[in-house]
Parts: C-alpha cells; structure tokens; sequence
C-alpha cells in the first residue's frame, strides 16, 4: 500500500493544483473507507507495528506514523528534546511498499504529527501497537503503547491499544521470535467493532491484551484495570552513584488477591484476551462534597 498520490508522467500540475487533488482524493477515500492512523512505542521497524498495519489495511486506509527509535516507557509524554523530524521511509510489508512516517518523538507527539501535520483530515481511528510485552494493572500510564491512545482519545478520536503478552527479555526487541498472528488478528477484530459501534458515553478508549500463546479463537473477556504494580522496579546494580545505572523491571510473582474480572486475572489465569475500557478523567469516584467536608473537618 502507498499513500503517496502520484501524477501521471507529462501532467503539469501546480504544487497548490497538485495538494488540492491529493487532498479531494483523500477525501474520496474517506468516504468510502476508514482511515486508521497507526502508531507504536518500538518504533517504525517493530514487526509489531507491521503485523498490525497489514490487518488494519484488510478494513481500511493506513498511515503509519511512529517513533523513529525505540520508545518504551514514555506514556504520554511530549518531550521538549524532540526534534520533531519526520521522515518518509519505505518498508516492505507482505510483498508491499508502504511509505510510512519516522518521527523524531515520543509515541504520543507521532500521534500529534500524524493528526496535524501528515493526514489532511481528522482520522477514524488510531491504534497503537501491537507492543512487545502486556501493559497491565497500574503501569498503563508509564506505557507508550497506551499513552499514544491517550494522546489520541484527548483529541475526540476513537483509540485503540493493543499489546502481546511476551517476557520480559523480549520487551525492547524487534526479534522475530514473537509470533502477532493471533494479536494482529484481535487488532483487526475490535477496529471493526469500535468504527460499527462508536464508544458509549464514558468511554475514551479501548486497551486489549493479547495472551502469549492466543490463536484467533481465543476467547475474549472484557475487564476491569487491576490495582497491581504489576512491573516492580529493581534498583541498579552498581558500587557508587558515580557509575551508570538504571533501574530496571520484574514481572510481579504476587497474583493470589487479585479480582478475576481484572485485566491481570483475566490474561494471566484465564489466558483470554483482556478487553479493558478506559477513561480519560482520573477524578477520584467519590462523593465530592463529602470529601470537601471531610478536609474542611
């Protein structure tokens, strides 16, 4: 699939005639079918990314925008050290060229990009993803994958974040050890359903998790987040502060209490696919003058 509009050899054109055609023509296809804007937080080359886009493009129009490095980790966050570049690259995808967009920022300013700047109109949709490794429990915000929908629901777009279960080793890979067919699969299938059904009021954005060893008939479940710190921080291992270090992650070994309606019980006991409807307003769920009362008491 290409997105670049060419004109025919011998055509002359103005740049202004030339944008106004490109731009009727989008807008045709509009029209007639969906137009996904996808991104990721592994950045351009993740087969991840392109496992999605290949679904996506059987139910729609796809432009690819996402960070051109790795990019794990930055939520939704707009770092003032982006240089905001964009770049056209092209990527072979299933015997296909597609020119997709590298951009010099975090998931959630590709997300920016790829609305203002690189498609001409307001997309249907965006999804992010497939991710290398689950975003569950209380984590989600430190995720890129689901900062980049968050980035997307805040500007009145329908999202969407899809992460596979993997370990750990593989979290900040491209390896090609990571199968996406059944995640590439699922990405398709609730797309499908967020265009036919829109979100009820609510309702800001979808985040699906995809089971390890998922096929396409894998039962789904819809959840609730959990409460758990499901990615616990490990200090750097070092003899002085003087010395690099970083802090690392480990997956939780701590799943007994947990709800079973919870994304995390859900994945990881029940091995379905974990659908969890999310909200933009973080608001405390309390009764707001009560809670006046009791820190005026």
């Amino acid at each position: 699939m290409k997105d670049d509009i060419r004109v025919l050899p011998g055509a002359h054109i103005k740049q202004a005639d030339n944008l106004r055609v490109l731009l009727l023509i989008m807008d045709t296809m509009k029209k007639t079918k969906p137009h996904i804007l996808l991104t990721n937080d592994d950045g351009i080359r993740s087969p991840g990314l392109w496992a999605a886009a290949s679904e996506l493009s059987k139910i729609g129009y796809v432009t690819v925008a996402a960070p051109r490095e790795q990019s794990s980790g930055m939520g939704r966050s707009l770092p003032s050290t982006s240089d905001g570049t964009i770049r056209k690259e092209q990527v072979q995808v299933n015997g296909q060229e597609w020119t997709v967009y590298a951009v010099g920022g975090s998931p959630a300013q590709s997300v920016q990009h790829g609305v203002l700047e690189i498609i001409p109109h307001k997309p249907d949709l965006i999804v992010s993803g497939i991710n290398y490794g689950e975003n569950v429990g209380l984590g989600i915000t430190i995720s890129g994958t689901v900062g980049a929908a968050m980035e997307g629901a805040s500007l009145g777009i329908l999202s969407l974040a899809v992460s596979l279960q993997t370990e750990t080793q593989y979290h900040l890979t491209h390896s090609e050890d990571i199968d996406f067919t059944a995640a590439g699969y699922f990405t398709a299938y609730f797309a499908r359903l967020i265009l036919e059904k829109k979100f009820s009021a609510g309702v800001d954005l979808i985040k699906v998790e995809v089971p390890s060893h998922a096929t396409p008939t894998t039962e789904w479940q819809t959840t609730k987040l959990s409460r758990l710190r499901y990615y616990e921080p490990v200090p750097a291992k070092r003899d002085s502060w003087d010395v690099p270090g970083t802090i690392t992650y480990k997956e939780s070994a701590s799943l007994e209490d947990e709800d079973k309606d919870s994304d995390v019980y859900v994945l990881r006991k029940k091995k379905m696919v974990a659908v969890t409807p999310l909200n933009l307003d973080m608001t405390a769920r309390v009764a707001l003058s009560d809670f006046e009362k009791f820190l005026r008491s």
